[in-house]
């Protein structure tokens, strides 16, 4: 038997079947001429197709998440972990893609970017609306990062709408206070738009978690949960600092920002400060 021969048959065969002028094809479903006639370069240099697709495809990555975030939270303030723990595994899983997906864009050399840059003007991913979101739902809530968004109300919106609603932390440490763990009630019912400040009462809570994880095994493994989560996102702000730095060195971004410099103050912030302290403390 031909293993070409064969298979192409069997192409032939199910082929005939099939009438695509009536029935949904790969392409249709996935919609793949919006998707693949998305792409635009204002350039003439030949690399800027990757910086637009590296950006593309992490704003799909991303739309993915806050999916699976938002959806996690709401299990969560249901008391439906187990779904929940499939959803934030997912998003740590989503969150390596969009790490690996540094290592592409580093193939970029300064002078690549430089041929492109200045047809950037001040767009950035600076500007990204669902990482936004993605920061509010893990609760790193600065209302000057809505500023970005101001000239889209319908993008602001959403973006706003992320701001004020208890984040994914906030969601688990009332999950724990409704577990019997006694959390300070001002952790329970805040404002929470404003900015998470760690307590030690709340590193408490988690203590009597995880010293004794076998009585509250879920809650254990809701701490692992989110643990991984910041891990992931951690790498993932590593990443794209030295990939900037990589390739445009300390330059300002299009954006406005002081580029490498604000980036590395990123990596300063914590969005589950009592989870990470307590292993100090066990």
């Amino acid at each position: 038997m031909n293993p070409r021969t064969d298979t192409e048959g069997i192409v032939r065969d199910e082929g005939a079947k099939l009438d695509f002028a009536r029935d949904m094809s790969y392409g249709d479903y996935l919609h793949l001429d919006q998707v693949l006639s998305a792409q635009h370069p204002l350039s003439p240099d030949h690399n800027e197709m990757l910086f637009i697709v590296q950006h593309q495809t992490s704003e799909l990555w991303m739309k993915l998440m806050l999916h699976e975030l938002r959806a996690a939270v709401a299990h969560l303030a249901h008391d439906e972990l187990a779904p929940a723990f499939k959803m934030l595994a997912r998003v740590s899983k989503i969150m390596e893609q969009l790490v690996h997906a540094w290592d592409v864009l580093a193939t970029m050399t300064p002078p690549e970017y430089s041929a492109i840059r200045p047809y950037l003007s001040n767009s950035s991913g600076f500007q990204s609306w669902q990482y936004r979101c993605i920061e509010f739902s893990l609760g790193n809530k600065n209302a000057a990062m809505l500023k970005p968004h101001a000239h889209r109300p319908d993008l602001l919106a959403q973006v706003e709408a992320a701001y004020r609603a208890p984040s994914l932390y906030d969601e688990a440490l009332r999950l724990l206070a409704r577990r019997g763990i006694a959390v300070p009630a001002a952790y329970l019912q805040r404002d929470w738009a404003q900015p998470y400040v760690a307590s030690d009462e709340v590193e408490a809570a988690w203590l009597q978690v995880y010293r004794a994880p076998d009585a509250h095994w879920d809650l254990y493994q809701l701490g692992e949960e989110l643990t991984d989560l910041e891990d992931a996102f951690r790498l993932w702000r590593f990443r794209h600092v030295t990939t900037v730095e990589r390739i445009i060195g300390f330059k300002r971004g299009t954006g406005g920002t002081s580029g490498v410099g604000y980036l590395r103050k990123m990596l300063d912030v914590v969005l589950f400060p009592e989870i990470w302290k307590l292993r100090t403390d066990l």
